[in-house]
């Protein structure tokens, strides 16, 4: 079965294991708070795509209706984490993430 453009769902399927590998590993190695938020959003965007991958293989809908609230989530976790984000780095920026403290009131 060829998806679009004649790709073959396992070469998706192989991009979206890389992309959640590559943002894994930031996140466990980069210490920036911006750097591992990044991390996150290019994990939660290689999920998309893989539930896009398998709705598209299994001819069903409910993948692509997760992909659409994954992606309502991310929304609003870069209007929150990205305010606080920059906030932090503002007043500090050469904040860690180990630097807890700083979200004291």
């Amino acid at each position: 079965m060829l998806l679009a453009a004649g790709v073959e769902p396992s070469w998706y399927l192989v991009l979206a294991s890389a992309l959640f590998a590559i943002g894994a590993t930031g996140l466990l190695v980069r210490r920036n708070p911006l750097v591992m938020f990044m991390c996150v959003e290019l994990m939660l965007n290689a999920v998309t795509l893989t539930f896009v991958t398998f709705s598209r293989m299994l001819d069903d809908i409910g993948g692509q209706a997760v992909v659409v609230f994954v992606l309502v989530v991310a929304a609003a976790e870069v209007v929150v984490g990205l305010g606080i984000i920059v906030a932090i780095m503002r007043r500090r920026p050469d904040a860690t993430a180990d630097d807890l403290a700083l979200l004291k009131g």
